[in-house]
């Protein structure tokens, strides 16, 4: 699933190439994903400009002048800059179609397992149920050791099953998790509410960190993720634990391990994450 980076990514990606410019049309070929995409869109957002493309989270959302499109990925999704003439492909279920462009480009939403989303908001924007609970940025001023440590007192949930609490904070998924922990040296089932001040703050810039190397990297590849070009990410040539149960520790040299919290796989070394 794309996380944080891969959104950012893509987000990045297509701002440059759509934002001032103004849709003339939604062509939808599938409404079925998550939540069924809004039979009217097409008639809502033409003639609309977009004025900027902002992330929430691992959502996308389109300023487009009087409301907000919010683009949620999904499990496959991904979006592409290509020509309004290109063919579709199976799974291209939906073309936001712009009309000022000298030659007629489209943003195509791709998504094989159709669990994205594709909404509306005519309204304000944050109070929408999907974004108004949701927890700090991790790339944020707001997201400090102070604020860290406050949230986990008294929690017993493992720490890393907390770090994926988005009321906690956002965008932290599965793979960066995993990896934040092993960089701060702390056992992914550990309670979340035993962790110090100190090991709150090594916690909290190690995920700024980890979370800005990977876009750097244009976020990982694993499935069906590319970028807005259609390219992979790189930085699970970086990963440390992510996927390598059995493999010797990049740090160390001990097995990496791997089992299972709250039904998601998680890896760590023990010897670099002591209990």
């Amino acid at each position: 699933m794309p996380e944080l980076p891969e959104v950012e990514t893509t987000r990045r990606g297509i701002e440059a190439a759509i934002v001032g410019h103004t849709l003339q049309k939604a062509l939808v070929r599938n409404s079925s994903l998550r939540w069924p995409v809004p039979p009217d869109l097409s008639d809502i957002v033409a003639g609309r400009r977009v004025v900027q493309v902002l992330r929430r989270a691992k959502y996308l959302l389109f300023d487009i002048e009087h409301g907000h499109l919010i683009l949620h990925l999904g499990m496959s999704g991904s979006l592409r800059v290509v020509s309004a003439d290109l063919p579709a492909e199976k799974h291209d279920h939906l073309d936001l179609v712009f009309s000022n462009h000298s030659e007629r480009r489209a943003l195509r939403y791709r998504d094989p397992r159709r669990f994205g989303a594709v909404l509306w908001q005519p309204g304000e924007l944050f109070s929408h149920p999907l974004l108004h609970r949701l927890g700090p940025e991790p790339l944020g001023s707001e997201f400090t050791a102070i604020y860290l440590f406050t949230a986990l007192r008294g929690k017993r949930s493992a720490i890393k099953l907390t770090l994926m609490d988005s009321q906690i904070v956002v965008g932290v998924g599965n793979i960066y998790a995993n990896e934040a922990l092993f960089r701060s040296g702390i056992a992914p089932n550990r309670p979340a509410g035993e962790l110090t001040l100190l090991e709150c703050e090594r916690l909290a810039g190690v995920i700024r960190t980890t979370l800005l190397e990977a876009i750097a990297a244009g976020g990982s590849t694993l499935q069906d993720f590319v970028d807005s070009d259609g390219k992979p990410g790189y930085f699970q040539q970086s990963y440390f634990v992510y996927g390598r149960a059995g493999q010797p520790c990049l740090r160390c040299g001990t097995e990496i391990r791997q089992t299972r919290l709250g039904q998601r796989s998680t890896w760590w070394c023990a010897r670099c994450q002591p209990g």
